[in-house]
C-alpha cells in the first residue's frame, strides 16, 4: 500500500495499542514460553497432534492466559478442571498450567529484558507531539512489568490489562469488552478512535467494539487473515504510519 494511502492517526481522538507484538516484541517471549510449556505437557500426557507454531496464533495470541490454555487443550479434545488463579504451577488445572507458562515468561523477561520496536516509539512520539491520547489494551497480566522493563510505561495514562480484566470480569478478546472499557477509561468514543492490534482475536475485539479504524500489524498472523478478522489497514511496522 503506498504511503499516501495510509491514514494519519493524529486526526483521530485517540489511539489504543495492544502491547505484545505491537509495541514490544514480547510476543516472541510468549511464543517461546508457550511452546516450552506445552511441549513438555503434551509429552507427559501423550497428547496428539504435537504443539506447532500455528497453535499460538489460532488459540493463544491475544487471549487471557487461562482462556488460551483452555482453548488449545480443547482443540486436542482435552478438558481439565479450571481450578483457581491461586493454583501452583504444578497443578494440572487450566489455571495451574497457565501459571506454569507465566513462570517461564517472567524468567526470560528478567534474564533478557525487552526493548520496544523503534517504529512503534516513532509513532508514539508523533502522537505525543500532536497531543493525541494513547492507551494500552493488553490481555497479559504482565503488561505493567513489560512496559516498565521496556521503559515506556510513563507514556500511557491508561493501561487496560489482564489484571483489570480479571478483576472486573471482562470477557477475553475477541469479545469487545477490554477495548471498549479502555476507551471509557481514556474518556474517548471508540467511533472516533483507532485500535492497533497484531492478533486475530484482538482485531476481532476492536472491530466488534466499533472503532473508527482498526490497524493490523502483521508480525506473523498474516495480512489476509488480519483483514478477514476486521482490520481496515495492515502494516508490517508502525513506522509506516508516522505522518
Amino acid at each position: 500500500m503506498p504511503a499516501d494511502a495510509l491514514p494519519d492517526l493524529t486526526t483521530f481522538d485517540a489511539v489504543l495499542f495492544d502491547l505484545d507484538g505491537v509495541l514490544t516484541p514480547t510476543a516472541e517471549v510468549h511464543m517461546h514460553a508457550w511452546r516450552t510449556m506445552f511441549e513438555e505437557l503434551f509429552a507427559a500426557w501423550g497428547i496428539q497432534p504435537p504443539y506447532e507454531e500455528r497453535d499460538y496464533f489460532d488459540y493463544l495470541d491475544g487471549k487471557k492466559r487461562y482462556d488460551g490454555v483452555a482453548s488449545l487443550l480443547r482443540s486436542r479434545d482435552v478438558e481439565v478442571h479450571w481450578g483457581d488463579p491461586s493454583d501452583p504451577p504444578e497443578a494440572d488445572t487450566v489455571c495451574g498450567i497457565g501459571n506454569r507458562k507465566n513462570e517461564v515468561f517472567s524468567r526470560v523477561l528478567r534474564d533478557e529484558g525487552i526493548a520496544p520496536y523503534p517504529g512503534s516509539v516513532a509513532l508514539l512520539d508523533a502522537l505525543a507531539a500532536a497531543g493525541t491520547p494513547v492507551a494500552v489494551v493488553s490481555s497479559s497480566k504482565n503488561a505493567e512489568e513489560v512496559l516498565q522493563v521496556a521503559g515506556i510505561r510513563d507514556r500511557f495514562p491508561v493501561v487496560m490489562d489482564g489484571v483489570i480484566a480479571e478483576r472486573d470480569h471482562l470477557a477475553s478478546k475477541p469479545a469487545p469488552d477490554v477495548f471498549v472499557e479502555a476507551a471509557r477509561m481514556l474518556d474517548v468514543d471508540p467511533a472516533r478512535s483507532v485500535a492497533v492490534e497484531d492478533a486475530l482475536s484482538g482485531v476481532q475485539s476492536a472491530a466488534a467494539g466499533g472503532f473508527a479504524l482498526v490497524v493490523g500489524v502483521d508480525r506473523g498472523a498474516g495480512a489476509d487473515e488480519l483483514r478477514a478478522a476486521g482490520a481496515d489497514v495492515v502494516v508490517t511496522d508502525l513506522e509506516e504510519l508516522v505522518p
